[in-house]
């Protein structure tokens, strides 16, 4: 019994599920956060944090579960963004983490690979938004968040994957 207990905990990805409540903990507040601050903290990307935050510090598997969970729970919490909205935020979200671990494979410099996944995801989803808008399924404008501010927090995203990821990358060389 105690060999079963040892090999179910030796499973158990404690980092990925303290990270995974606190991720979806966050989505939660942030619109009384936004209300609170009188600051609308929905345009620094607040899923896009998370799931960054995700591949940096926890698994690749987490990265894609927090993808797929955060517009589904972001949804049923708050019916925000609507359904269609948010099929196409977490086709974002899991294209990003899949662009970003295959321009990884291809490319070393993480600024870059990171950067290049952003910027593709964010094409691809402001294309399905397009389509979205024009067969009239979903209404609103196609760009929401200037494109300035996702510029910069595009930089910012990308500049912190490089320098965790380097960081990393230092820490694993010395301790050899």
């Amino acid at each position: 019994m105690a060999a079963n207990v040892n090999l179910v905990s030796s499973r158990i990805d404690y980092r990925s599920i303290v990270f995974d409540v606190i991720a979806l903990s966050f989505i939660y507040f942030v619109p009384s956060l936004s209300h609170l601050f009188n600051v609308p903290i929905y345009l620094v990307e607040p899923m896009r944090i998370m799931l960054i935050l995700a591949m940096v510090h926890t698994s690749k598997t987490n990265a894609y579960l927090i993808a797929l969970t955060l517009p589904l729970f972001s949804f049923l919490i708050s019916s925000h963004p609507n359904i269609f909205k948010g099929l196409i935020m977490t086709g974002e979200l899991l294209l990003n983490v899949w662009l970003f671990f295959e321009i990884s494979k291809r490319v070393t410099n993480q600024f870059a690979a990171m950067l290049s996944a952003i910027v593709i995801s964010k094409l691809i989803y402001y294309l399905m938004k397009f389509a979205l808008i024009s067969f009239v399924v979903i209404e609103s404008g196609l760009i929401s968040t200037p494109i300035y501010l996702q510029v910069i927090t595009s930089l910012i995203f990308s500049g912190y994957v490089f320098l965790m990821l380097r960081r990393r990358k230092s820490e694993n060389n010395s301790a050899q």
